[in-house]
């Protein structure tokens, strides 16, 4: 079995690395830590929970073990984008953490705080800036940040960064960056937009891929209820009195969402606490650590929030509303069976959510248990276009699929957490239709800037 000790790396970071408790490397770190430490490019595709942040923090600590030299003014050796203000602040602890004894100095520059302290940060010059794109584009045209003498470039969840709008900041950055360097870019899944980014930017890369592309974490016992549209929040209750759940992440698809169901666990003696986009980044923070540490047990989360949640010993993953972008399922449940454990997907899944269900089922290859707890007017609500079409001429109307009738005359689902600059999204209420408005409230989203 490869060990840390076998990868070439210094013994001031396999010190660091003992004293953290890693004792052999991921998949991914033994793979990629060899081709780095060549000064290789690399394309990494590969989910969270699989150990990517050491695989690149660790090489860009080797290098600066090597040369010592002082970063000058404004610049940054080694930068590192991110696709929200958590990831990229638990990106930066990790490079804290593995350079304990090293002491290179870390910054991060994200939005929804103010400018000045970062100004600041960034005049001393630094070893690694860990970023969200939009906010390094203010310092860069303000002068407050050079790229130009930039030796590592790292793009973490690129795809995620593709989900929010970012490709166009990126490649706004990468024009300034030079040409020599070494570039490393990381994606859970590989759409077409980050292929293209990829081959623009890399140079002659190595590949690794520790896990197929758009498959589920194979330590994840996966389940769906289905369920009647307002007994979701009911459900969800009785799911959390089982002890076995411990340490629990409840997805929504929007911020009202995230905020109603946790109140609502919270008025059931369920601990519960919601981290969203709307949050000041104070909250969030406190929320996370309350999460990390064990206060709060349920912690409700957007997707758009949740990218940046790294935390150990999440039991259970519920999908209180199933995504309607079939890869956010895969990003989803990878919060759970992290670091070589097991853990458990729940997903609440109403009539008017079953042709998402099929997408999933579709992408990830595979058909998921299913326990039928709906109402039985619901179950004839699903039924009645195939009895119809039995009654006529003995097929289903076109569009239709038989038991699968009841999501044409559904609500339509709101649309996704719209993405704008620093986080702040603004809602609005879904339109009058003669519907009734589903439990998590949610609404629909005015097109915005990418969240810096």
């Amino acid at each position: 079995m490869t060990k840390f000790s076998d990868l070439g790396l210094a013994e001031i970071l396999l010190r660091a690395l003992n004293r953290e408790g890693y004792e052999t490397p991921t998949s991914i770190q033994a793979q990629a830590i060899p081709l780095l430490l060549q000064g290789r490019d690399l394309l990494g595709i590969a989910q969270t929970g699989t150990g990517k942040t050491a695989a690149f923090a660790l090489p860009i600590l080797e290098r600066f073990a090597a040369d010592r030299r002082r970063p000058a003014p404004f610049t940054a050796r080694a930068l590192v984008l991110a696709p929200t203000r958590e990831l990229a602040a638990q990106i930066a602890d990790s490079f804290r953490a593995y350079g304990q004894f090293l002491r290179p100095s870390v910054g991060v520059v994200v939005g929804g705080v103010s400018h000045r302290p970062q100004i600041d940060m960034l005049a001393r010059g630094l070893d690694v800036l860990v970023a969200t794109p939009g906010r390094l584009l203010d310092h860069i045209a303000s002068g407050r940040f050079k790229p130009a003498t930039t030796e590592v470039l790292v793009l973490d969840e690129a795809d995620h960064m593709l989900d929010l709008g970012f490709i166009v900041p990126i490649r706004q950055i990468v024009a300034k960056l030079p040409k020599k360097r070494q570039t490393l870019l990381f994606s859970a899944t590989m759409p077409r937009e980050i292929a293209g980014l990829a081959q623009d930017m890399l140079n002659d890369p190595a590949q690794v891929s520790v896990t197929p592309v758009a498959t589920t974490a194979e330590r994840v016992d996966q389940h769906v209820f289905l369920v009647d549209g307002g007994a979701k929040r009911d459900i969800l209750v009785e799911l959390m009195n089982n002890a076995e759940i411990s340490r629990a992440i409840v997805f929504t698809r929007t911020k009202r969402g995230a905020d109603r169901v946790a109140q609502h666990l919270d008025a059931a003696g369920v601990g519960a606490e919601a981290i969203h986009g709307n949050k000041s980044q104070s909250q969030r923070i406190r929320a996370l650590d309350s999460f990390r540490k064990g206060r709060t047990r349920v912690l409700v989360a957007t997707d758009i929030a949740a990218r940046g949640i790294d935390v150990d010993g999440v039991t259970h993953v519920v999908n209180y509303e199933l995504p309607e972008v079939p890869e956010a399922y895969v990003h989803r449940i990878g919060r759970t069976a992290r670091g070589g454990a097991s853990g458990h997907a729940i997903s609440l899944c109403d009539n008017g959510e079953r042709s998402l269900l099929r997408q999933i089922e579709k992408l990830t290859r595979q058909t998921l248990s299913v326990t039928d707890r709906r109402s039985a007017d619901q179950r004839h609500e699903e039924s009645e276009p195939a009895r119809r079409a039995r009654r006529g001429n003995g097929a289903a109307p076109k569009g239709h699929s038989a038991g699968h009738g009841a999501a044409r005359h559904a609500p339509k689902h709101p649309r996704r957490e719209g993405p704008q600059r620093d986080g702040q999204r603004q809602s609005a209420p879904l339109p009058a239709n003669g519907q009734k408005r589903r439990a998590h409230g949610g609404g629909g989203r005015r097109p915005g800037a990418p969240q810096a």
